[in-house]
């Protein structure tokens, strides 16, 4: 038979680990300040071999690393000199993503199909973003033609004004109603903060700054427990005069690296490692891109298509919350209600922090700690928008529920 003609099956894909740094706001004050985005991912990837020693290093297959803005200390193809960095062996390749919020989720996906075709058994993929080394838009150059030909809206290339365009796209979305989820947000997150579901995923990073010596940082900085609606009510919109969007109902400009330990089923289990989440599908779309928050909502329309599945199967869902705004408009289409506890039960990304790239496996993280947590939960959802127009979504099993994987070759129904 000729390798054109022979046909191959499919892999299952499994999430075996994933950890992230502690988030940190960007800039001078910030806890990252100073310190290179590179090193943050190092910590990550030195973290994950160390939780699972079982694994022989020279069997990574690869290592994929997403940055935004993919110059200076998050440049030089970041998933090679991290790889090295991290005292990964030479033999072990790495590359660089980028797809802006996204990058993170899609260094996973990517990487995944190679598991799935066969071209890999294991691989680490994650992202960083150093927010405060690369402020959003730094050294952009926008070819001229968007605005000259009218190719997207100017405001498409503001996340802000976008989405002060989705409040008037969907007029019911009101800015009581975005600032009532966003403290709920930071409430959620307390609450695991609290019950202990965040720290284990954290890698402790020590930061030396002039005058104060060495800080050990074991904990997010952007949280702000305690917030509410009032407060909230306060702040001013600097995107539009007496608009909605504020920096208490969207994410912050944040610091913080992922990575995340994927395996085919056959080889963690020859490996010894354990099983997190099985990928049970994914899904990228576009939208306009001055509505660019909207992008889950056709990336989800298209997974749940491929898979087979509907939206009442889903028991978790993982929404990166970029803007308040967004979420609500995902919860509306689907006809899921504000406070429903399937949503973002640790809070989001209002309360934890959004550094761009990274923030996909910090979903997944939260998704798989939840799986354990709620064996009756078979399938979760991790979700988000990405700058200039796009959705992504990506779709997973619980081994801890009873009908796990009984029939995966078929339609996961």
């Amino acid at each position: 038979m000729s390798p054109q003609s022979r046909s191959r099956q499919i892999r299952d894909v499994v999430f075996v680990d994933g950890v992230r740094t502690p988030f940190g706001k960007a800039g001078e004050k910030g806890i990252y300040a100073g310190m290179r985005a590179d090193d943050l991912v190092v910590k990550c990837i030195r973290e994950l071999m160390r939780r699972n020693p079982s694994l022989p290093p020279e069997r990574v297959d690869e290592v994929a690393i997403a940055a935004t803005t993919q110059s200076g200390d998050q440049g030089m193809t970041i998933g090679r000199t991290a790889a090295l960095l991290a005292g990964l062996p030479q033999t072990v390749p790495g590359f660089a993503i980028d797809r802006m919020c996204a990058g993170a989720m899609t260094a996973v996906t990517t990487t995944a199909s190679g598991i799935g075709f066969g071209a890999y058994d294991v691989v680490i993929a994650g992202g960083v973003e150093h927010m405060g080394n690369h402020p959003m838009g730094k050294d952009a150059d926008p070819n001229p033609r968007f605005m000259t030909e009218r190719l997207v809206d100017p405001a498409a290339l503001n996340m802000g004004n976008t989405a002060e365009n989705l409040h008037d796209r969907f007029p019911h979305i009101t800015k009581d109603r975005t600032d009532a989820y966003a403290a709920a947000s930071q409430e959620k997150l307390a609450k695991a903060y609290a019950n202990n579901s965040i720290q284990p995923d954290l890698v402790p990073v020590a930061t030396k700054k002039p005058g104060t010596g060495w800080t050990l940082n074991t904990v997010d900085e952007p949280p702000r427990p305690g917030t509410t609606v009032e407060d909230l009510g306060q702040l001013r919109t600097p995107f539009r005069a007496h608009g909605r969007v504020t920096a208490g109902n969207a994410a912050g400009l944040n610091d913080g690296a992922t990575t995340a330990l994927l395996a085919s089923a056959e080889a963690a289990e020859e490996l010894g490692l354990g099983v997190k989440m099985r990928l049970v599908g994914f899904a990228f779309a576009g939208v306009e891109p001055e509505v660019m928050g909207y992008g889950p909502v056709p990336s989800t329309e298209k997974v749940l298509k491929q898979t087979g599945l509907s939206i009442e199967d889903i028991g978790i869902f993982e929404i990166n919350e970029a803007f308040a705004v967004q979420v609500l408009s995902f919860l509306d289409h689907f006809g899921i209600a504000d406070d429903d506890p399937r949503v973002n039960r640790y809070g989001g990304a209002i309360a934890v922090g959004h550094p761009l790239a990274s923030s996909g496996v910090r979903l997944m993280n939260q998704l798989a700690r939840q799986f354990e947590e709620d064996p009756s939960v078979r399938y979760g959802m991790t979700t988000m928008c990405i700058g200039l127009g796009m959705g992504a979504t990506v779709i997973w099993e619980n081994p801890n529920h009873p009908d796990y994987n009984t029939d995966s070759t078929e339609a996961t129904k």
